[in-house]
């Protein structure tokens, strides 16, 4: 890939941060392209915006991990996000139709 961005998903009662420096390690040592990016942004939301902005014509972004999930839970609390209408949100901001 160009690009990843490691996001939260659902960490429930665990502790985000270290989630993600789990993931970061294990995607660091079996990144293939010494030329790609892999950056965090924990907030989900706006990772989808950046990975959306970041693409360019003929670009595939793939958002995974929620699926048809319809929010998302962190701290014992669960509050309405969806995966698809954010993807929505990032292309009509940028000008481009879903």
């Amino acid at each position: 890939a160009d690009l990843v961005v490691v996001t939260d998903d659902n960490p429930r009662d665990e502790d985000p941060v270290a989630i993600r420096a789990r993931i970061l390690a294990g995607a660091g040592q079996a990144q293939r392209r010494p030329d790609g990016e892999l950056i965090e942004i924990g907030d989900r939301r706006a990772a989808i915006e950046y990975a959306v902005a970041w693409a360019r014509r003929g670009d595939v972004v793939v958002i995974a991990g929620k699926g048809h999930e319809k929010g998302q839970t962190a701290g014992g609390q669960t509050r309405p996000f969806d995966d698809r209408d954010e993807l929505t949100r990032a292309l009509q901001a940028l000008g481009t139709r879903p």
